[in-house]
């Protein structure tokens, strides 16, 4: 059998119906692609939002390495210079010990009582605080520069 051929159409060309379809198609077709280029604009978008969010991330986190940097090195300075002040007690507490030492011989020999003074136990006992241990409370402020 032989297709059957309408007269004088070429298909959608002159039917209404199919013409109202083609126009259907064709608007669906445009907003499918809109609503396409939106999705790729939208996700463009979030890219460079999550880009520029790993941007300011990486500088405050480089502030940050650097802030700790900074803490760690005044803390060593902190230890060294406590190492310090700690060799200087002890050498001092040896010091009033020998003086004490020829205070009680000076008392002995010349029968004259000596005011000698007592060495308090925080030089004898550094590791004794004459004060009760309180925590130490840090702050966020004591890190800035």
């Amino acid at each position: 059998m032989a297709p059957i051929q309408r007269e004088g159409s070429s298909g959608s060309d002159s039917d209404p119906r199919y013409a109202m379809i083609d126009e259907r198609k064709r608007k669906r077709m445009e907003s499918n692609r809109e609503s396409a280029r939106r999705s790729r604009m939208r996700k463009q978008k979030q890219l460079e939002d999550l880009l520029n969010e790993i941007t300011a991330l990486q500088n405050e986190n480089g502030q940050l390495v650097q802030r700790i940097s900074t803490a760690s090195q005044r803390y060593n300075e902190m230890e060294a210079a406590n190492d310090v002040l700690r060799a200087q007690a002890m050498e001092l507490t040896e010091r009033l010990r020998s003086l004490n030492t020829v205070l009680e011989l000076a008392e002995d020999v010349s029968g004259t009582p000596v005011d000698i003074p007592e060495i308090p136990v925080s030089f004898m006992e550094p590791w004794q605080l004459p004060y009760p241990v309180q925590p130490i409370m840090a702050s966020a402020e004591m890190f800035q520069c």
